[in-house]
């Protein structure tokens, strides 16, 4: 019998906590063995409660984009290892897609699936781990009215082998018809599918129209996801931050670590790989040198690294969930030495004033609709 212990991943907060349980043995034996407790919040207006950070499964599966654009049995082990990791970490809040890993998006197998096999793995072991699961509906063209949103929803269901989600999300706006999508969203938490419903890429004006038409339902619009990170902050600039904490809406950031590059294992002789080196190219590792430096001075004040730094930056903000996406255990132990402590208002807005400096990347399109 072989009892494991995740150091890095013990820090703890105040207010609602999560309590994790971990049993580990070559005999595949059942002893629980406490792990690290993790701050909660409430979801907009909504009843669900995630933990302050969760983890984005958009690369499980993915080969257009992640990957260098194979699959194979070494990554499916690493992508089960991230999840196992998270959980002993006491993360148990994960964001996927029915477009992540799907066929549609040229993917190897969906992200949906392979969150759902790890989730029944983990429970068989474990039978009291509690996971939160959101997913998304791809608003594609040809998808019209309330019933696609419902149909697109069982069909997510049945990939995670789960009787319902907690978080069920609109992926990004559609071209038309977002009435009927909305009200789909509403469908879903009578039916007993989902236990809350959020938007994600909108815009502060979609964002207000998609928050009023729910109201008018007696459901509260729990979540806005969109792409927020220290070099990244247009949702600051768009109304959507302060829109969101207008209404009471939580925001969860994706790309929270600029896709690796905030995180100081890239520099300007050493960028990311992929399609991601096109976006994060030489001169504009060059320019953000600067700030991957102060990120890691104020990190060895702390003992964190600049990872941790930079996700506690959306933390210390408070109503924003960030979500990196972890492919391997060890980024996920990392992610969770992000929880448990905060960067001061100085901190926070110090990081925000160096990073102005710097031309921002792009965005996904459609949130500037």
């Amino acid at each position: 019998m072989a009892l494991h212990f995740s150091s890095g991943c013990f820090s703890t907060f105040s207010r609602s906590k999560v309590p994790a349980v971990r049993a580990v043995s070559s005999e595949q034996s059942s002893v629980a063995v406490k792990t690290p407790e993790v701050e909660k919040l409430k979801l907009g207006g909504s009843e669900l409660e995630v933990t302050r950070l969760g983890i984005g499964a958009w690369s499980w599966g993915d080969t257009s984009y992640w990957n260098n654009f194979e699959w194979d049995d070494r990554k499916l082990k690493a992508a089960k290892a991230a999840f196992d990791t998270s959980v002993d970490c006491g993360i148990t809040f994960f964001d996927t897609a029915e477009v992540y890993g799907s066929r549609m998006s040229f993917g190897a197998i969906s992200s949906e699936t392979l969150l759902g096999r790890f989730i029944k793995e983990r429970k068989q072991r474990n039978p009291e781990v509690e996971v939160a699961v959101a997913t998304k509906y791809a608003a594609l063209p040809w998808r019209l009215g309330r019933q696609s949103v419902i149909s697109a929803l069982k069909d997510s269901l049945a990939r995670l082998e789960m009787p319902c989600v907690e978080l069920y999300q609109l992926h990004w706006p559609g071209v038309w018809g977002n009435e009927g999508y909305i009200d789909g969203l509403a469908d879903a938490v009578e039916q007993g599918l989902v236990k809350a419903v959020g938007v994600s890429n909108y815009s502060e004006k979609r964002l207000r129209a998609a928050y009023e038409q729910l109201k008018r339902r007696g459901i509260p619009l729990a979540s806005n996801q969109v792409n927020y990170s220290l070099i990244y902050r247009f949702p600051e600039q768009n109304g959507v931050k302060s829109a969101c904490d207008e209404l009471g809406v939580t925001l969860i950031a994706y790309s929270p670590l600029a896709q690796g590059a905030l995180t100081g294992k890239y520099t300007p002789t050493n960028t990311p790989s992929g399609p991601r080196g096109r976006i994060y190219t030489p001169e504009f590792m060059t320019k953000l040198q600067p700030l991957v430096n102060r990120i890691k001075e104020i990190g060895e004040s702390y003992n964190k690294t600049p990872t941790q730094v930079v996700l506690n930056w959306l933390i210390a903000q408070g109503n924003i969930v960030p979500i990196p996406g972890a492919k391997n255990a060890e980024q996920a132990k990392e992610f969770g030495g992000a929880v448990g402590w905060l960067l001061t208002n100085e901190e926070v807005e110090e990081l925000r004033s160096m990073a102005s400096e710097i031309k921002p990347v792009i965005g996904f399109p459609v949130e500037k609709l």
